[in-house]
């Protein structure tokens, strides 16, 4: 697994106990975190995806935002995912998942981080095939 950058401590102490193995990469300027084998929640057409997650300057002052599958999920009952496009990370093509922290719950620097986001991240995939 490459290693292109740091991430902060506690975020690799966060992501060594998902016992998934996991990335930094630096891809034409940006800074991702792969990581592998999420077993998305029943209603989805893959078993495994890879994740990725883009750390932007100023992280973990600044917001994680979005987040980016692949292989690309499709729900199982054929219904459309909204917001979604094509990303390339790394030479591979990621399906981007656009959505976003509400406004009623704002990025808490200090607070938030790596973990905290992927809980939204299940919350967004879970939120998805019961809709």
């Amino acid at each position: 697994m490459r290693r292109d950058f740091n991430l902060p401590s506690s975020d690799e102490a966060f992501l060594n106990t998902l016992g998934r193995p996991w990335e930094t990469v630096i891809d034409g300027g940006a800074r991702w975190v792969l990581i592998h084998d999420r077993v998305p929640p029943a209603g989805y057409t893959v078993q495994k995806v890879s994740e990725a997650h883009r750390i932007d300057p100023g992280y973990p002052d600044t917001q994680l935002d979005m987040v980016y599958f692949s292989p690309a999920l499709q729900r199982v009952d054929g219904r459309t995912i909204g917001a979604l496009s094509n990303q390339m990370i790394s030479g591979g093509s990621w399906q981007r998942w656009s959505r976003h922290r509400e406004s009623s719950h704002p990025w808490r620097p200090g607070i938030d981080d790596l973990s905290s986001h992927m809980f939204l991240v299940d919350h967004w995939l879970e939120r998805e095939v019961l809709q």
